[in-house]
């Protein structure tokens, strides 16, 4: 500890010797006035390669960590603020431009909102994820009372810490591919609710500022001659003027911006386009702050009324890229300004209040899962899942604040419980692991069906890939037995006819009672890769005879596949591919003899090309480091392209017409 901290000083004292003095002046006699903006640039450029070179660094580092991009930008900034010293009095201003991004943001996540999604997903959204909000907040501020802070105070602790960490949750669930059970479903509204709730809050935060810390935020924010304008109407004359710019960014998203797209994409020029789109948020955002309320607000109503536009998509792929970086520069200030001289003077306490804070919401979500029909696992997901506080809350907290409702000890010390609380998200995925596991009663996350007949065919996963299977091979006159462990998704196939069990395909218990002793054909069509592998893996252990189809993802698991004993390998997206391609052909000039005939070209080889490299694959080797592996794709990609200009040399009756060979066991 004592060399980190020492390595740590010795760095910051390295950069300080060669980071540019702010005000300009260089490192010798005879510097005026002349080179103060030269400095200012060295400055700037020096600022901007330290940033853009943490984000490039960090992020990467925190994603396979597992701890996602939210808590890298965070990290990063504590080691340029706190650790190293690096961060300077250009923070603040640096932090006002990244919290634009948070606009961005919202106005993204307008645009996701569809307005008959919403509706759909009322039930869920206003229940399950308005009471978690409120009565977490209702406890929170409670607390904060009873600690001796104002209502107000509390009130504006209780909005921050509701929250629970969009980014970091999602992608969890993603990657653990939890978002489909019903636990992730629930915890995507509950998820949802909280990024609607949070344009409310900030409506609502300058109404819980003192009159006098008001007026002071009103005065340090003053925009010019049309704020104090309208901070001199009336209050009738201040209603008015609000409505009517809400109004004007409804209306305007309806008969404005389209036909205005429309004109602007006439020109085909791309940088126009993104131009309108920073053009549409600039100016939403600036006549929000005109009228005096939150750009956020107005802006994530303009992406609401954009929503089903066609434009939507568009609008999506130009904000992305400057809302990541303007976000991901929010996050890294808000981990440089953190003060962590409250940690230091009493570590205890601040772990006690993060652990009371997770225990707090995780008994309320516990709670509404009970009420909401969650059992088993669900229920513990939906809990330890959404137990931290979220990266709103910086938002929240630096909002406050500016409107100087929190003061500036107490903001530092949430930002502290803020920020640690989202860094042992990982654990708490950990904890409902086990505590799923240990806790959960039997059967309370579903028993598996009793199989009461036996078929010669068994498909294991009916998702929309076993779905195909099983319509074809069942109207072909053959009987199948379908398992999978999506209770929806048998209660659907029962509903048009299609007999089905629920259970886990991989469970030996299951897959004996469903015949894998008798039948003939196993076809394993599930979505998890891991789950693919040891069923295929068990099958062939247990029957060295059975014939075994296999589903795969990519060619690195069709090779594993291969080595498990899989006899047919089908990859999931390469005759669709193959048929796309077919079409694209057909349409650039090619008859669709020619255009069948070289999708039968690239199948064959590309099917032969697999064996062959199936030879040279390396277990645990990334086939970039495989110099083999690289050196033959090579050599049968220069075969194929060969293969396929030598077919258009050939006139079209000196094709082969014979038909194609027999597809080998990987497709």
């Amino acid at each position: 500890m004592h060399a980190m901290l020492y390595a740590c000083s010795c760095i910051r004292c390295l950069l300080r010797i060669v980071r540019p003095r702010p005000d300009g002046a260089a490192a010798g006699p005879g510097n005026g006035t002349a080179t103060q903006p030269r400095g200012r640039m060295e400055s700037f450029l020096f600022q901007a390669t330290l940033y853009l070179t943490a984000m490039v660094v960090a992020v990467p580092v925190a994603t396979r960590l597992g701890l996602g991009s939210v808590l890298g930008y965070l990290l990063i900034g504590l080691l340029i603020g706190p650790l190293l010293g690096l961060a300077g009095s250009e923070m603040r201003d640096l932090q006002h431009i990244a919290e634009f991004g948070v606009v961005m943001m919202l106005f993204l996540i307008g645009l996701e909102m569809e307005p008959r999604a919403l509706w759909a997903m009322r039930n869920k959204l206003i229940g399950l994820g308005g009471l978690q909000i409120v009565l977490t907040m209702a406890l929170i501020a409670l607390i904060v009372l009873a600690m001796g802070q104002s209502w107000r105070i509390a009130l504006a602790l209780g909005m921050v810490l509701s929250l629970s960490s969009t980014a970091i949750v999602l992608q969890t669930l993603t990657e653990k591919r939890l978002m489909q059970t019903a636990g992730g479903r629930s915890g995507f509204a509950v998820l949802l609710t909280q990024d609607i709730a949070v344009i409310p809050m900030l409506a609502l935060m300058p109404l819980l500022a003192l009159p006098g810390a008001r007026a002071v935020a009103r005065a340090e924010n003053d925009s010019g001659a049309a704020t104090r304008f309208i901070a001199d109407l009336p209050a009738w004359g201040v209603t008015l003027v609000t409505l009517a710019a809400v109004v004007a960014v409804i209306a305007g998203g309806h008969y404005l911006i389209r036909p205005l797209f429309r004109f602007v994409h006439s020109a085909r020029l791309r940088e126009i386009n993104t131009a309108l789109a920073l053009a549409i948020v600039v100016g939403i955002a600036s006549l929000m702050t005109l009228v005096g309320l939150s750009p956020a607000l107005g802006t994530f109503l303009a992406g609401v009324v954009l929503a089903d536009s066609e434009f939507r998509h568009e609008l999506e792929s130009d904000i992305e890229p400057f809302k990541g970086l303007l976000l991901g520069l929010f996050f890294i200030t808000v981990g440089a300004g953190m003060n962590f001289a409250p940690f230091l003077v009493n570590p205890a306490n601040i772990i006690a209040l993060v652990l009371a804070l997770v225990a707090l919401k995780a008994g309320v979500l516990y709670l509404l899962g009970w009420l909401f029909g969650l059992r088993g696992q669900d229920r513990w997901l939906l809990t330890m899942g959404l137990a931290q506080a979220g990266e709103f809350g910086f938002v929240l907290i630096s909002f406050a604040l500016g409107q100087r409702i929190l003061p500036e000890a107490l903001a530092q010390k949430v930002l502290l419980i803020v920020a640690l609380s989202m860094l042992a998200t990982p654990l708490l995925f950990i904890a409902q692991g086990w505590l799923a596991r240990r806790l959960t009663p039997p059967g309370a996350a579903g028993e598996p069906d009793a199989i009461d007949d036996r078929h010669p065919i068994i498909i294991a996963g009916v998702g929309r890939f076993g779905q195909t299977v099983n319509r074809m091979v069942s109207m072909s006159g053959f009987k199948t037995t379908m398992l999978d462990n999506d209770l929806k998704t048998i209660q659907l196939m029962r509903k048009f006819g299609f007999k089905a069990y629920f259970g886990d395909p991989t469970r030996h218990d299951l897959l004996a009672s469903a015949g894998i002793q008798t039948a003939s054909v196993l076809v394993v069509c599930l979505d998890d890769q891991g789950a693919t592998n040891r069923l295929v893996a068990y099958a062939r252990r247990i029957r060295p005879d059975l014939h075994i189809i296999a589903r795969a993802r990519d060619r690195v698991h069709v090779f594993e596949l291969h080595r498990l004993g899989a006899d047919d390998i089908v990859r999931e997206m390469f005759d669709s591919s193959l048929r796309a391609g077919r079409y694209v052909l057909e349409n650039v000039g090619l008859s669709e003899f020619e255009a069948a005939e070289a999708t039968r070209i690239y199948s064959r080889f590309d099917r032969e090309g697999l064996r062959d490299l199936a030879q040279v694959w390396k277990p645990g080797v990334p086939i970039e480091d495989n110099a083999d592996y690289m050196e033959l794709s090579r050599t049968l990609n220069r075969g194929l392209e060969n293969a396929l200009l030598e077919r258009e040399t050939k006139p079209p009756a000196a094709a082969p017409a014979t038909q194609p060979a027999t597809p080998p066991a990987s497709e």
